[in-house]
């Protein structure tokens, strides 16, 4: 791997750690990297979900005070995500790699949608009381389940579907629901990673260069989201997913 090449992944990795932190769609930042680094999309993908399982880990880590005493109430859910997101990575292995070619522009677009229609989602969460809980257990699970499927087949704009879910099923304060946010993407990505770790679909120098950059770039995202509001990186990663979505057509 040439230098270049080396700091534009540490740099892709930096910047989308931080924005799965905050906003919840990386991966619209550090897949297209990954595929004009010469990676195939399969490879991209399995490369940059083992990569970011180590940023969302991070922002997770930091935001652990919102996480003490939940687990109890998350524990189910926990295990639903790691076999939805299980299943999610066998469906990408399972499937002609032409299909999930195929089908990554569209999955770029619709996560950039995901990202721009958020501020509805949050100001649906912050009309009740911040602290409110509603909590319901089975219902969570089954619906972070779902939505692990997606976060292991591809992943970009997880986030957004996870803090409806959690903002609705679990807690209505946006900064609680962000923590678990963090949580479920990491153990999605990690679970996601192993599979593709086992099936030899990652490139390894790419995923060191994106994890040093996601480690930062996480724990960074995440206090900056207890402090800033998203809606300019928000918007940035939307144009940045429409590019990427006409440049993976065009290419």
């Amino acid at each position: 791997m040439d230098p270049v090449t080396a700091i534009t992944l540490v740099a892709a990795g930096l910047a989308a750690g931080a924005v799965n932190a905050v906003v919840g769609a990386g991966t619209l930042i550090s897949f297209p990297v990954l595929l004009a680094a010469g990676a195939g999309s399969v490879v991209a993908n399995g490369t940059n979900t083992l990569a970011m399982s180590v940023g969302s880990a991070s922002s997770a880590w930091a935001y652990r005070r919102e996480l003490r005493g939940v687990r109890g109430v998350l524990g189910l859910a926990a295990v639903a995500a790691v076999l939805g997101a299980a299943i999610g990575a066998v469906l990408v292995l399972a499937l002609p790699e032409a299909i999930f070619t195929a089908f990554v522009p569209w999955l770029i677009l619709s996560a950039a949608l995901l990202v721009a229609i958020q501020p509805i989602v949050i100001a649906r969460l912050r009309k009740t009381n911040a602290g409110e809980r509603a909590s319901r257990p089975r219902a969570l699970a089954m619906a972070i389940g779902g939505s692990s499927i997606y976060g292991g087949y591809f992943g970009a704009g997880q986030g957004v579907v996870l803090m409806a879910v959690l903002g609705w099923l679990y807690d209505r304060d946006p900064q609680r629901a962000n923590a678990a946010k963090n949580m479920f993407a990491g153990i999605a990505n990690i679970t996601a990673a192993v599979v593709f770790i086992g099936a030899g679909r990652v490139w390894w120098g790419a995923a060191l260069m994106l994890s040093l950059g996601a480690i930062a770039g996480g724990t960074f995202g995440a206090r900056l989201a207890r402090r800033l509001p998203a809606s300019a990186m928000r918007a940035a990663v939307v144009v940045i997913g429409v590019i990427a979505a006409v440049a993976v057509w065009l290419g």
